[in-house]
């Protein structure tokens, strides 16, 4: 009997033409821009190919090529100083018995809803020219190299933390019985269980803070002063001085080290294997004193230092006028007198955090549920999986530099977008894809095909089983995706600096133009408003998880 070739059904005909069409918005979104960028790096100012005369340029400027140093070396120490942090904040919120430690772990999260530039406009108050403490800095100066170290640690260290405690979290308490019963010493067992437990976070924590410092840019346009890195560089070449092609150039060099740590880190996650395996038993603390103390005192020495950043930027927001009348006043909080916008910019970034996040969220976790149950078609889905993960690999500012070379090219039909709320959504939504896939990814992976295979042999359209189904059961990911890329853009400086029209500047922006006018005071309200306006967002996130949700997802446990 001749074998029956069947075709493809409707449903996967519609799959496929939607994983086609994702692809072609994350060539857009990402793949098209950096190819823009790449290719004006050989060209000169009118658009003619001069090869690799940019880059023997570059590299033959001393001051240009001491920015890259300058940046590997500040990566390097403020790396060499928040891991170890982390980890004993980690360790100390997951490994001991910690009182309230639900307030400790809030408070490391403090960073993450602040621009990069708010420790660093809390440092000047500290330790500026005119600042509180500047006696204790011996005539040195907070302006350079150890004022980005300072406000690099601030502003990395949740981003550690959180990489820890997920990898401290996961522990076999068999591990430590056996250790105990052989006699082996709390020291010999940290060294030959715990931290190789908790290697591969270690090495993603220290890869992510890496790579956050060498891409940041607010805090080194702050309080880097005549200190230059790769970010700042990148800005006077095209701001300063309109040298798109050297902009570029310097661009690509910026995005060599991050792109490297992530593959590395990539490379890392490959040889991870399980360490909670069915059989293990979760590792409970118990409670012991003199570790406890410990704990507590170190997470209170950590907590007081980013309580006292955060606390200095509001202060200093309310003074009158630093240092010679410390009354407070709510006048830097009228941006109209420091910024032709006023309060605009603040309601442009939040139009811009909703938009991203409702247009963010329906376009990742659709484009993960395409990638993942899409059968076949392996080569176009291994082709949006390598455009998805591509965004983590890219800094913000050479991201937005590839979208000036090409939405701005000339005869691009998409060119309409420019300098519009519209492209500062979509830009802002491709930095930070790669974080909402792979957690939309996770809650697919959760989900029993078998979902499917009912649906099918009912009869029942797949795009009906994703609304009636998969949406409602991934609910709480949905939402997480949904908070990360309101937060994200928020905050977010660098990806944007590049691409604000004067109607469209936003909040965290507008921070950098008026503390580069001399208007400290206002740029700390700014960011103090934005901080206020993330942890609101957080919070009732926090509320709907907990009642909302609680009462929607009550099936999963029954």
């Amino acid at each position: 009997m001749p074998s029956v070739k069947v075709g493809l059904s409707r449903d996967d005909l519609v799959m496929r033409a939607g994983v086609v069409l994702l692809a072609g918005l994350l060539l857009v979104m990402v793949g098209l821009p950096l190819w823009s960028l790449l290719a004006k790096g050989f060209q000169d100012q009118d658009g003619r190919f001069v090869g690799l005369t940019n880059y023997v340029s570059y590299f033959s400027t001393p001051a240009l090529f001491n920015s890259a140093l300058n940046s590997l070396h500040v990566a390097a120490v403020s790396t060499v100083i928040v891991v170890p942090l982390a980890f004993l904040y980690a360790y100390a919120l997951t490994r001991t018995v910690l009182p309230l430690r639900w307030l400790f772990q809030g408070i490391s999260l403090i960073p993450i809803f602040a621009p990069s530039l708010l420790p660093g406009l809390a440092l000047i108050y500290l330790f500026g020219t005119q600042g509180f403490f500047k006696a204790l800095l011996g005539g040195g100066s907070i302006y350079g190299f150890d004022g980005i170290v300072i406000a690099q640690v601030f502003y990395c260290f949740p981003h550690a933390t959180l990489i820890l405690v997920t990898a401290l979290a996961t522990a076999d308490a068999r591990l430590y019985e056996a250790a105990d019963a052989l006699g082996a010493s709390k020291l010999r067992v940290f060294f030959t269980v715990t931290l190789p437990g908790a290697k591969y976070g270690l090495i993603s924590a220290a890869l992510v803070v890496f790579t956050l410092v060498m891409t940041d840019f607010g805090i080194a346009k702050v309080i880097g002063g005549n200190f230059n890195v790769l970010a700042t560089d990148v800005y006077k070449q095209v701001i300063g001085q309109q040298n798109f092609s050297m902009g570029a150039v310097v661009g690509m060099v910026l995005l060599a080290p991050a792109a490297l740590a992530f593959v590395v880190d990539r490379l890392v996650q490959r040889k991870q294997v399980a360490l909670l395996t069915a059989r293990a038993v979760p590792l409970v603390p118990t409670p012991k004193p003199g570790r406890d103390f410990l704990a507590t005192l170190f997470c209170t020495v950590v907590a007081i230092g980013i309580l006292a950043i955060l606390g200095m930027a509001i202060w200093g927001s309310l003074i009158k006028y630093w240092p010679y009348n410390l009354s407070l006043t709510l006048d830097n909080y009228d941006f109209a007198k420091v910024d032709a916008n006023g309060w605009d910019s603040y309601w442009n970034s939040v139009e811009m955090a909703v938009g991203a996040a409702f247009f963010g969220t329906a376009l990742t976790f659709t484009g993960a549920w395409l990638t993942e149950k899409t059968r076949g078609f392996y080569a176009m889905r291994s082709v949006v999986q390598l455009l998805a993960f591509l965004p983590m690999a890219v800094p913000g500012l050479v991201l937005g530099l590839g979208y000036i070379f090409f939405f701005n090219a000339p005869g691009n039909p998409l060119g309409f977008l420019y300098a519009t709320m519209g492209i500062l959504m979509v830009n802002t939504v491709a930095h930070f894809y790669t974080v909402g896939h792979l957690t939309a990814t996770t809650a697919l992976k959760q989900i029993d095909p078998e979902f499917e295979s009912v649906s099918a042999s009912l009869k029942v359209p797949i795009w009906r089983t994703f609304g009636r189904v998969t949406a409602p059961i991934c609910l709480p990911s949905i939402l997480d995706i949904a908070i990360y890329l309101f937060v994200n853009a928020m905050t977010t400086v660098s990806s944007v600096i590049f691409l604000y029209a004067p109607d469209t500047k936003l909040a965290s922006v507008a921070a950098v133009n008026i503390e580069e006018a001399g208007t400290t005071a206002a740029a700390a309200a700014l960011c103090v408003v934005i901080v206020l306006t993330s942890a609101a967002v957080k919070i009732v996130h926090l509320l709907a998880d907990r009642f909302l949700l609680d009462r929607l997802q009550a099936w999963r446990r029954r």
